[in-house]
């Protein structure tokens, strides 16, 4: 393995990780922006760009774009995050010219055509009706608002019907030019591509990127609350939360063991008491969201409308008790999965590209595994008991969607931390 990287004199950061055992290469440009550098008039717009990007450029219609990638097998695609957008593809070690030259003209000489605009609008008004349809994933949504009341961190990274209604073409191509800056990116690749012929790739197609664009973001700060919605559903979906921790945190990593031997696996405390021992739910798992300034500790559960009443109180106890039953068993495991999922990790080269580009954004430079899993090991029993003290002291967020008239009171769920 061989991590390399160059900052052009644009700003324009490029990395890559040789990999000459395989035949692919994974590639693709982060841009350190997503719907937190939205405001609420356009709350959406960020995915609506990431949308428009592929269809058409003063080179391109939308479905020569599909066509090029797709006739040398390759892999086209994009997502847009609360912090990060990404555009990205995959394609055999001599297509990958192709590939850069691709994403170059989608992040610099897309035209926003009218009619395809509409058509997209179309599109996304579609996608936001589907996840409002898929409960256990709109309920992530509401838990992010009630987490960050009034603040683009808790909005939508889909964007809301109306908004998306409202905006227009050259709204959104202002915001690109706003928004997409040299400095604000990252070139990643990883496979079997030398770094040199990758530098030449990327200087030759990205020439008309401005330096820099200021766009920093209002700090975001946890408050935590009370969500709930009655809606006919076969299942209760709750989500609990605390306030998690940024990435560089000196928790960062004690947190990540925490809620992997809480809630990251068939063996881990959550799935054997919830599912196992009392077959209360067929869903149950914690997890932890990191973001440049803040986080949040979430567990979230699918259950039956009688089922839930039994629901809290078991989660609460479990919470309550962690720090002083904590074993070195069962923090090893935990360490061991992370550990292992690391490393498998490494197999794909979509995983080490995005792994790589994202370490650039968040920490400027490429964390090696070595230094992640000396981090890992370094997380001692001591640091997770001061944790769970902290942790499960800190604003309550409660998120329920579903037939909840017997989910118990806001109140009541804050006392069992008090």
């Amino acid at each position: 393995m061989t991590i390399r990287s160059t900052v052009l004199p644009n700003g324009l950061r490029i990395v890559s990780d040789f990999i000459p055992s395989v035949e692919t290469v994974s590639l693709g440009v982060w841009l350190n922006v997503g719907t937190r550098n939205e405001t609420k008039d356009i709350n959406g717009i960020a995915h609506m760009l990431e949308h428009m990007a592929f269809k058409g450029t003063n080179r391109r219609s939308a479905l020569q774009i599909a066509e090029e990638i797709e006739a040398v097998g390759g892999y086209l695609n994009a997502y847009t995050a609360r912090e990060t957008t990404a555009y990205y593809a995959r394609t055999l070690k001599e297509d990958a010219s192709l590939a850069v030259d691709i994403l170059s003209d989608i992040l610099q000489f897309s035209t926003f055509d009218a009619t395809e605009f509409q058509k997209e609008q179309s599109v996304i008004i579609q996608e936001i009706g589907q996840s409002n349809d898929t409960p256990d994933d709109v309920v992530f949504d509401y838990f992010q608002e009630t987490c960050f009341p009034g603040h683009s961190m808790g909005w939508p990274t889909l964007g809301t019907v109306d908004v998306i209604q409202s905006l227009k073409p050259e709204v959104v191509k202002d915001y690109m030019k706003r928004h997409y800056g040299a400095k604000q990116m990252v070139f990643s690749a990883a496979g079997n591509i030398d770094h040199d012929a990758l530098v030449q790739m990327v200087s030759k197609g990205f020439t008309n990127l401005k330096p820099d664009c200021s766009h920093a973001p209002t700090p975001a700060h946890y408050k935590g609350g009370d969500y709930r919605q009655n809606k006919e559903l076969e299942q209760v979906h709750v989500l609990l939360g605390f306030e998690g921790v940024p990435y560089g945190h000196k928790d960062y990593y004690a947190l990540s063991v925490l809620s992997t031997l809480l809630g990251g696996g068939m063996s881990s405390r959550l799935f054997q008491e919830i599912r196992e021992k009392r077959g209360l739910v067929y869903t149950v798992y914690s997890y932890m969201s990191s973001y440049k300034d803040t986080g949040v500790f979430g567990i979230y559960a699918g259950t039956g409308e009688d089922e839930v009443k039994e629901l809290f109180p078991v989660v609460c106890e479990q919470l309550k008790t962690l720090g002083s039953t904590l074993n070195e068993t069962e923090i090893n495991k935990a360490k061991a999965q992370l550990k292992a999922s690391l490393m498998m990790g490494l197999e794909s080269t979509s995983n080490r590209c995005e792994r790589l580009a994202n370490h650039i954004l968040i920490y400027g430079r490429p964390l090696s595994s070595a230094e992640i899993i000396k981090s890992i090991n370094d997380v001692t029993k001591e640091d997770l008991k001061n944790l769970s003290a902290r942790l499960f002291k800190s604003p309550l967020t409660l998120t329920t969607l579903g037939p909840i008239k017997n989910v118990i009171s806001f109140d009541e769920v804050q006392k069992q931390f008090q």
